[in-house]
């Protein structure tokens, strides 16, 4: 029987998706389901991990489902995911050993400040390539572990097993035979040395992790396992690729040649350049981190992440009820000229790159009594942009590469307002493809190498599709302000909350 489809599974902050693919990387059938947040004290936030499984099983079904596609036509899996999400479970029956404690939770600052205070940071940044923060799955890890009497002891016995949200998925679609995860969600967990491409012993004494908890570590396309026959129509389908997020966003871009650059707009915002077999170190706050592991070599990136980029217009939604849809936030951005003087920091889980600042918090500055909705509206939006400059910025220093066009993808790349501020404010165009579906297309193309479904990258390459490219229109002095201005509200957002609070 001919297998003419790819199915990818992405499993995201917010929801679980399924999409199925041809062999031109066209979308067959798209299934999508959320899951509940769970926010037990203010800046903590976890998932229920059985949420996670039931969500994307259901997705994937559907998916099939709505193609009329029966599993036996499905050449192979790609899996993609929130990156550094940390789950426990125990070896023999499945079971979590609590809530997932989700990449936006900062219960952990305190174990990233005594860390810190232990003279660890040149360590971590030397061989993780990341910094030292609670976004990172390692202090997640240590305190699930601290939390439950006896769990140590049982992990160094094997009973307990940690893995990011890939992890857990593998696991489940294979019925507990397979414990893996691939090289990006492994360079994400401030545990893994990303030159010598193995756990770091060092830090896994530092913060009592037990080795034999840990997933083996594969490379990125690969067949890591198959399905349990029941899942799927009776058929054992190949699990064939595995990427975190934003790593597989740049690989459904086709950012295959260093120096190429994506952003990607979701929940939070992610800026990755890939800069080939080199790992750049960052002297801007960056991240060094694992692109994707293929044909026997490793290649790496440069990443910015920021922590509130669609969810700062979910605010505005769920909270403030100044938006009803989200989608409505284009055409009021528009119908003012400007902010209005407004400016909006998002720091609602601290800041990430280039800041770092655990302590900051939500900032909106420049009020007056001629503020209204629309102002509120726009800077928020604006917000994103700006964030998404300041990392640019320091990518363009640390690289010594100059910025020629940004590709972008994620559900507010859909905002043509944002994507021509994007453009104007970093004074390069932006492109945005056909398929904006381009982590789930990343995970596809990973597992279809894997199995001959496509040949290599430069076919790959050759089915990305532009749909529209911003070309930046705003003066460079009207530019300029635009950004000090910024960076003065960044200012006064930093270190609000004290350490411990």
């Amino acid at each position: 029987m001919d297998k003419p489809y790819v199915l990818a599974l992405d499993q995201g902050t917010t929801s679980s998706r399924a999409i199925l693919f041809d062999r031109e990387a066209k979308v067959v059938a798209l299934a999508q389901q959320p899951f509940a947040q769970i926010y037990p004290q203010p800046g903590w936030v976890e998932h229920a991990p059985m949420a996670l499984w039931e969500t994307q099983l259901g997705v994937a079904r559907e998916a099939l489902a709505k193609a009329g596609v029966h599993a036996g036509q499905v050449a192979a899996i790609g899996l993609t995911n929130q990156r550094e999400t940390t789950l426990v479970w125990e070896r023999a029956t499945g079971k979590p050993l609590g809530n997932a404690i989700v990449w936006q939770c900062r219960r952990t600052a305190g174990l990233c400040d005594a860390l810190k205070a232990r003279g660890f940071e040149a360590h971590v940044r030397e061989r993780t390539g990341l910094v030292i923060d609670a976004y990172f799955s390692a202090t997640k890890l240590q305190w699930l572990l601290d939390q439950h009497p006896g769990a140590r002891e049982r992990a160094r016995r094997g009973e307990l097993l940690f893995g990011t949200v890939d992890t857990w998925l593998l696991w489940k679609l294979t019925g507990g035979r397979v414990h893996a995860t691939d090289m990006s969600n492994a360079s994400r967990t401030m545990l893994f040395d990303i030159q010598r491409l193995c756990w770091d012993e060092t830090l896994l004494d530092a913060i009592d992790i037990p080795a034999a908890m840990l997933p083996e570590v594969r490379p990125s396309s690969g067949v890591f396992g198959h399905t349990e026959a029941g899942l799927f129509d009776g058929v054992s389908i190949p699990i064939a690729g595995c990427a975190g997020d934003q790593q597989a966003a740049l690989f459904g871009q086709s950012c295959f040649q260093p120096g190429m650059v994506k952003n990607t707009y979701g929940t939070g915002c992610f800026m990755l350049m890939n800069t080939g077999a080199q790992r750049v170190p960052s002297k801007h706050g960056l991240l060094t981190t694992i692109a994707w592991g293929l044909d026997g070599r490793v290649d790496y990136a440069l990443e910015g992440s920021i922590f509130v980029a669609g969810a700062a217009m979910q605010w505005l939604r769920d909270e403030l009820r100044v938006l009803d849809r989200v989608e409505d936030s284009e055409a009021l951005a528009e119908s003012v000229p400007d902010s209005g003087g407004v400016v909006v920091v998002p720091a609602f889980v601290g800041l990430g790159a280039p800041h770092w600042d655990m302590y900051a918090r939500g900032t909106v500055l420049g009020l007056t009594r001629g503020s209204n909705r629309a102002h509120l509206v726009r800077a928020t939006l604006e917000s994103i942009g700006l964030q998404a400059h300041d990392v640019l910025a320091a990518m363009q220093e640390d690289a010594g590469i100059a910025l020629s066009m940004l590709k972008v993808d994620g559900g507010a790349a859909a905002n043509g307002f944002l994507m021509q501020f994007q453009a104007d404010v970093l004074g390069v165009p932006v492109e945005r493809p056909v398929v904006g579906e381009t982590t789930a297309m990343g995970a596809a193309f990973l597992a279809g190498l894997a199995v001959g479904f496509w040949r290599d990258t430069d076919a790959i390459a050759a089915l990305w599709q532009r749909d529209r490219r911003f070309d930046p229109a705003t003066p460079a002095d009207q530019r300029e302000r635009i950004v000090r201005e910024w960076r003065r509200a960044v200012q006064r957002s930093r270190a609000w909350i004290e350490p411990g609070d």
